[in-house]
């Protein structure tokens, strides 16, 4: 029978608040009519009277025992813990429904996206050209004197000078290092062996295309759960697809959102802003690998916008 009753967290809530409202009326009553009895009347009614027990009639009066009142007091209590614990046990909670128009991973059409930027090796530089020989005419051919020899006998009485020290110039200063290259880009791959996946099934076991089944229905969950249908596109009807094109990187993370088609009427910016808020989910995308290795993978998205009903 138990399990025939369901309550929402709201419903639990007002039940909670209205034990809360119904224990400070009670106390609130007792304490007024309490309050309300007149000690010097209590005294002069049972001047005469016959006590029991001398410690009966000591301290309280029938009329002001609130100990007497102690046994139906922790009936109430009772009833009213047990009620908060069976409800708390009937609390349910509905999954929001989540809306995914049919196909909502297919493109209607080939779409020319941008190839992904991939880090091209720079051009060689061109040969150098070939030397030209140019033909010396005879007349500019100089003929060549006949070497004079000048005597370098030395004698005796010959006096040899010291030779003119020459000063050595210093050597000039070495070039400066050439700049360090330019870092490489790494290649953005589009197709790779395994392709990026949306977090949540890396766990579930199964084959590689049971998970990829898997993260494709909880990215749709995903992001129709917090696609915001604009209110502008909403009123005038507008429907469509719109296309987000994204890097999935070696880390898992989201990068250089860009929106490919856009249905017009706020829909594009809405879709763009969802993929953007995947870096904030807490957890992240399983990377594409090629070779056994995590590379960045660009990933086409498709986003449909769909009226309900």
């Amino acid at each position: 029978m138990l399990n025939d009753i369901a309550i929402s967290g709201s419903g639990l809530l007002m039940l909670l608040v209205f034990l809360v409202l119904l224990t400070l009326g009670i106390i609130f009553f007792f304490r007024r009519k309490y309050s309300s009895l007149s000690a010097n009347e209590l005294t002069e009614k049972y001047r005469d009277h016959q006590w029991k027990s001398p410690l009966q009639g000591r301290s309280k009066y029938p009329e002001a025992n609130a100990f007497g009142l102690s046994r139906s007091v922790f009936r109430y209590g009772l009833a009213a813990a047990l009620a908060l614990v069976l409800f708390s046990f009937s609390w349910t909670t509905v999954d929001e429904e989540i809306f995914i128009p049919e196909g909502a991973l297919e493109l209607d059409e080939e779409i020319e996206i941008e190839p992904p930027r991939t880090a091209e090796p720079p051009p060689p530089p061109p040969p150098p050209p070939p030397p030209v020989i140019e033909e010396v005419p005879e007349e500019e051919i100089i003929e060549e004197e006949e070497p004079v020899f000048e005597d370098m006998t030395v004698e005796e009485e010959t006096v040899i000078e010291d030779a003119p020290v020459v000063e050595e110039e210093a050597p000039p200063p070495p070039p400066p290092p050439p700049p360090p290259p330019p870092p490489e880009e790494e290649e953005i791959f589009k197709v790779v062996e395994q392709m990026p996946r949306f977090p949540g099934c890396e766990n579930a076991g199964g084959s590689e295309a049971e998970k990829k089944k898997c993260a494709d229905e909880k990215l749709l969950q995903y992001i129709y759960k917090n696609l915001k249908y604009p209110a502008i596109a909403r009123e005038n009807g507008v429907e469509g697809m719109a296309v987000v094109q994204f890097v999935v990187g070696r880390d898992g993370s989201v990068s250089e959102v860009n929106l490919v088609r856009d249905p017009g009427a706020g829909t594009g910016a809405a879709a763009q802003k969802v993929v953007e808020s995947m870096n904030n989910m807490g957890q992240k995308w399983t990377p594409g690998k090629q070779r056994g290795r995590a590379v960045k993978v660009q990933y086409t998205l498709p986003v449909k916008f769909k009226l309900e009903g």
